[in-house]
C-alpha cells in the first residue's frame, strides 16, 4: 500500500523538478528523509505502522512526462506497527504473508497534471500476489536537483486477500489508509 504512494510521489518529484535538459534522468529515494506509514481501524482505535525499507527504479523525461518509469519495491517484512506485538501479526499469514510474500510492488501507468504543484498518478500495486489498479492525488514541491513528494490514499486490503479470514477479518476495517512523504534526487 505504502509502495504505491512512494511511486507516485516519486514519478511526480521528478515531473515537478523541470531538469533543463530533454533526456532521462535517474532519481533516487532519499530513504532517511521520506516515510511511508498505513492506519487502519480497529475497535480500540486507528493503528498505524511504517514501511522501513524499499528501493526504487525511477526514471524521467522532464520534457515527456507521460513517458516516466517508476518502480518501486517495498520490503514487506520492514512494516513496523505502533504496537510492537502487532508487528508480527501484521506480517503473519492471515495478513501480509511475508515469508511468502516478500515485496510489494508500485509501478507507475500513468502521470497527469492536475495544475499547478499536483498532479493524479495512476499505478499498479502488487501485495500477496494480486495485482491492482489505484489513481491518487499527489503534491510535489521541488528545488533544484531535490524533490519532495506527498500525497494519500485508501486500499481495500480484501481486494489483496490480507486479513480475510479468522477473527480479525470482522475486527480490522477493511480501508487502509496509505499516507507518503518522499524526498528524492537526481542521481549523478
Amino acid at each position: 500500500m505504502r509502495l504505491v504512494l512512494l511511486g507516485l510521489l516519486i514519478g511526480v518529484v521528478c515531473l515537478a523538478t523541470g531538469a533543463s535538459r530533454a533526456e532521462v534522468e535517474h532519481w533516487a529515494v532519499v530513504p532517511a528523509e521520506s516515510l511511508i506509514t498505513m492506519r487502519v481501524g480497529t475497535p480500540v482505535g486507528a493503528r498505524t505502522g511504517r514501511f522501513l525499507r524499499w528501493t526504487g527504479d525511477i526514471r524521467f523525461d522532464p520534457d515527456a512526462p507521460e513517458t516516466a518509469h517508476v518502480a518501486i519495491d517495498v520490503e514487506a517484512a520492514s512494516l513496523r506497527m505502533d504496537d510492537a506485538g502487532l508487528t508480527s501479526t501484521a506480517a503473519g499469514s492471515g495478513f501480509l504473508d511475508t515469508s511468502r510474500y516478500p515485496r510489494i510492488a508500485f509501478r507507475l501507468t500513468r502521470l497527469e497534471p492536475a495544475g499547478g504543484d499536483r498532479f493524479t498518478a495512476h499505478a499498479d500495486i502488487t501485495m500477496k500476489g494480486v495485482t491492482r489498479p489505484v489513481i491518487f492525488p499527489a503534491t510535489l514541491r521541488s528545488a533544484g536537483r531535490t524533490a519532495q513528494m506527498t500525497g494519500g490514499f485508501s486500499l481495500d486490503r480484501a481486494a489483496f486477500g490480507i486479513g480475510t479470514r479468522g477473527p480479525w477479518n470482522g475486527l480490522i476495517g477493511r480501508q487502509v489508509r496509505v499516507d507518503v512523504s518522499l524526498a528524492t534526487r537526481t542521481v549523478g
